[in-house]
């Protein structure tokens, strides 16, 4: 079991790239936290598809860390093929709450999965925003109210697809990373298979060698 530390921490006796897991590690440590803390605003604002989408990235996250430390490429490689997806997705979600295109929040309920009216968390409890109940309004649905948001130093909006933009970069940052990693570690695993692998250090039995001598036998007769 100790050769089998061996190979995935050492070559020749000299540690495999500690300095380049580590910081893979990191940039996975990083993405983890900062989707941790928008899982939590989601929830707040019950977006069932932003949770959802949260939820598998910190498996993937969580994926890449497992990689990274126990010296396996092809979990990075699932980890970087993760990231390209969640680039798109949190691209879709800057043009959703920008309205680009054809996209409008006030039609669209996407994030919730048209299950209820709530919108961001950050709409009521953004910097600055003050809340007024607007009462007697007749836009207002059964069992809802309608409410005015002034003052806010920033809208939800932007703080949403800040915090989508925040996403993108560490996930191009960490897919950068993973995908250098993982060529290490396939070439370090191609040059360990090139030397015969364990094949030097493998158990051999010791040959038995009889050193008993046969001498004629004579007989009187």
């Amino acid at each position: 079991m100790a050769r089998s530390s061996d190979r995935k921490r050492c070559r020749g006796g000299v540690p495999v790239l500690p300095f380049q897991a580590v910081t893979v590690a990191s940039a996975c440590s990083l993405p983890q936290v900062a989707a941790l803390e928008r899982q939590i605003f989601d929830f707040l604002g019950y977006q069932w598809a932003p949770i959802l989408a949260n939820f598998l990235h910190i498996m993937a996250v969580i994926l890449g860390i497992f990689g990274t430390v126990q010296y396996r490429s092809r979990y990075l490689i699932l980890y970087a093929a993760w990231l390209v997806l969640w680039v798109g997705w949190n691209a879709f979600i800057i043009c959703f709450y920008l309205e680009v295109g054809q996209l409008s929040q006030d039609r669209d309920f996407i994030m919730t999965f048209n299950t209820s009216l709530h919108r961001s968390w950050w709409m009521e409890n953004g910097p600055g925003c003050l809340v007024t109940p607007v009462l007697n309004s007749r836009l207002a649905l059964e069992d809802h109210h309608v409410i005015s948001v002034t003052g806010c130093l920033l809208d939800y909006p932007y703080i949403e697809a800040l915090s989508s933009a925040l996403q993108i970069f560490l996930a191009l940052f960490g897919f950068v990373f993973a995908c250098y990693v993982s060529k290490v570690f396939l070439e370090e695993e191609d040059s360990f298979d090139f030397i015969g692998g364990f094949d030097s250090y493998g158990y051999q039995a010791p040959q038995k060698t009889s050193h008993l001598q046969l001498q004629p036998l004579y007989t009187s007769g």
